[in-house]
This record gives C-alpha cells, structure tokens and sequence, in this order.
C-alpha cells in the first residue's frame, strides 16, 4: 500500500524497532538539546578482522572521523590487543557482542547508547572506506547533508587485481582496479545517518527514520529504493575491498557472515571479482 520502496524499507524498519517504541523516541529527541561530542563516528560489527583495522581507522580518522564504536563479533585474533592503544586514547569505544546474526542488534545497540554524543554516524564494515571526492573531508560534505535525517553514499567496488595471496601492504595500495563506475553491484549504498532521527537500521544498507528524509550524495531527496537509481561515485563513494586477494577471500568466507547463518558461496568471488579499470 505504500507507493514508494524508500517508505516501504523505512516503515520495515519501524517496525521491527516497535512503533510505539519509534514514537516515543521521536517525541524525546523533539525536546532533548544536548549538543553532540563529535561530530561525525563510525559504527562497525567486526570479526577476525585484526590485520585490517589500523589503516581503516587511520583512513577514516585522516577524513574527519572523530569516533569509532566497534563491535567485536567473538574475534580471536587478537583484535582487542590491536585495538587497544585506540581504546586508551578514546579514539575507539570496545565491545564485544557475542553470538550469531548480530548486525542489526549491534548498530541497535550502538544508536540506543550513543544517539546524542554524535551528530552523524557512519554504518559501515571494515573492508568498505569512504571516499570523499569533491570535499578535502566526510564532514565537509556532510555540512551540505544536515536538514536529511541520512544520505546514502553507493558503492565502488574493487577486485583481487588477479592477486591469489595475501601480500604486504595497505589494501588500497594493493588493490587497485575496480568496477565499471555503471556496474549493477554498485548501486548498492551505505548510509550516514543522524542518530537522532533514525531508529535503527533496515538490513546493513538503509536507515529506518523516524522523522526527515533520505539523500543520495547529490543532496537530492530519495524515493526509489537502491536498486533502482544509477549509481553516483563523483561526490563521495565507498571504495568496497569486497574480495581482496584469493587466499583473503577464503579466510573471510571462512569467518562467516554478521546478519545470516550460511557461508557466502564460492561463486561470490567471481561475482565481485571486478577488475575494469585501474586507479
């Protein structure tokens, strides 16, 4: 009954997170004024990602970002002793969140305790970087986002560049061929959200909100879903590492999946391994 698949994913959303629950939020975010600590943070559910968190944080960190809330998915590669010089300085906010299918429940987790100390958070994995490309930083652009409750930034996505084992260095000095910029899998997005008008989120790519409206990173309002508008990498992107190298891809196959049960198909690698052109 709902015309438009931008509402039909938000009300999804809405009400998975309770109404009446989504409206009493909206009624105390009406009246409550406190002035956010940061301006922009990250939000991410991690497992066996150790290797790679240093030059994601240190990307975002060089970017504007003033926060980051992981959520250590029962890692055992010692994420939290990586982590740990972060978490002494208070860049980063530890939790570890046990137990299967936990994406949602973790990004829940992370707005119901930190809705009011940033004004925008970022939801978002660790193999994805967002990549601001007209603005020197994330908040720069998003100086131009503030009257939308979220704005959704698409993919590009990189392939393994014919790389079969894992080799020293940075990820995005490793990989660097990706996508057509028209490719299909790049109009998939990743939201910036502000926490105050958003309850939770639908799935890992959309924002359920309680008040206000979605953009896409031209600043134009959205009502077709996703898949359903063409994807747009001149403003921001998020460069998405999907598969890296092979032996990469086999140990995050092997780690399992945040929101469902089942390993991802071998398949997967051929359909993200996307190599057209080069950086």
């Amino acid at each position: 009954m709902i015309p438009y698949k931008m509402e039909r994913n938000r009300w999804r959303g809405i009400l998975r997170y309770g109404v009446f629950n989504a409206i009493r939020l909206r009624c105390r975010m009406k009246h409550d004024h406190t002035l956010p600590r940061y301006y922009l943070a990250v939000c991410a559910i991690a497992k066996n990602e150790g290797p790679y968190f240093r030059e994601w944080i240190e990307w975002h960190r060089s970017k504007g970002v003033e926060k980051f809330y992981i959520y250590d998915n029962e890692s055992t590669d010692g994420t939290e002793r990586i982590l740990a010089p972060y978490i002494e300085s208070g860049l980063v906010d530890y939790t570890w969140f046990p137990g299967s299918k936990r994406q949602l429940a973790a990004y829940d987790d992370c707005f119901d305790r930190h809705r009011l100390e940033a004004r925008w958070i970022a939801v978002i994995d660790l193999d994805e970087f967002i990549v601001p490309v007209k603005d020197r930083s994330i908040p720069d652009f998003l100086r131009r986002m503030e009257k939308f409750s979220s704005v959704e930034i698409n993919w590009l996505v990189y392939g393994s560049g014919g790389a079969k084992t894992r080799e020293p260095g940075r990820v995005m000095e490793r990989f660097r061929r990706h996508s057509a910029y028209d490719h299909e899998l790049n109009t998939h997005v990743k939201s910036i959200v502000d926490p105050r008008r958003v309850c939770t989120m639908v799935g890992c790519h959309e924002a359920a909100r309680i008040s206000g409206r979605a953009a896409d990173s031209h600043g134009m309002p959205l009502r077709k879903g996703f898949h359903d508008r063409k994807p747009q990498q001149d403003v921001i992107r998020i460069n998405h590492y999907a598969v890296k190298s092979y032996e990469e891809f086999l140990a995050k196959r092997a780690r399992g999946r945040a929101r469902v049960t089942s390993l991802r198909d071998m398949s997967y690698f051929g359909q993200y391994d996307l190599n057209d052109i080069e950086d």
